[in-house]
């Protein structure tokens, strides 16, 4: 079904080539303004912003709660009717740790705050909460598709795995802006998205 957007688009592939073009150069505004942003790192505040900064240009439901229920295969997010509770208490959970920290993470992708654009957000979020606790981040582009995909689908049931990748995937590199431009151009492969390259737009 296509989503309703601010650019009156009624093409499913022209839509996904805006939604890449202007989420990666929100990506990057994000970064040249300075990360972690204004708001705590790991609360859904700074997650919102995120959300808006990537996709306030095309979707008018950005930064908001949706108000649909959605399901990925056979696994069904968090009820809507429920976001507001259930977002409350995944930003209460701890963050002092990796482990913690990765919980968390998980916990906020059960959630699935958003109608769209929940993963690639949500990466960042996460690097926002590394990079404040731990002063590391995920170094994106060595991190395979299909093992990330396998590992966050298992990931409500058994958290080791994603884990253990984003583990081997860990740098000190908070302030490599090349090494984030790589880690966007990932975040929106392992979502389908690779018709640009951060570096060109």
């Amino acid at each position: 079904m296509l989503l309703e957007n601010k650019l009156n688009i009624t093409n499913d592939d022209e839509l996904a080539l805006a939604e890449e073009r202007f989420g990666k150069r929100g990506a990057l505004a994000l970064w040249d303004g300075g990360l972690p942003g204004k708001e705590k790192a790991g609360s859904f505040e700074a997650l919102a912003e995120i959300h808006r900064a990537l996709f306030g240009e095309v979707f008018e439901f950005a930064r908001k709660l949706r108000p649909v229920n959605m399901s990925k295969g056979e696994f069904t997010f968090a009820m809507a009717a429920f976001l507001d509770s259930v977002v409350a208490d995944v930003e209460k959970m701890s963050q002092g740790t990796f482990e913690e920290i990765v919980e968390k993470y998980v916990e906020m992708n059960v959630a699935h705050p958003f109608r769209e654009g929940n993963g690639r957000s949500m990466r960042i979020w996460l690097d926002q909460m590394l990079r404040k606790e731990l002063k590391v981040v995920v170094d994106w582009s060595t991190i395979e598709k299909e093992a990330y995909l396998t590992a966050m689908a298992v990931s409500p049931f058994d958290d080791g795995k994603i884990k253990g990748l984003l583990r081997s995937a860990l740098t000190d590199r908070i302030h490599d802006r090349e090494l984030y431009q790589r880690g966007i151009d990932q975040s929106f492969y392992f979502e389908g998205y690779a018709a640009y390259q951060t570096k060109e737009l």
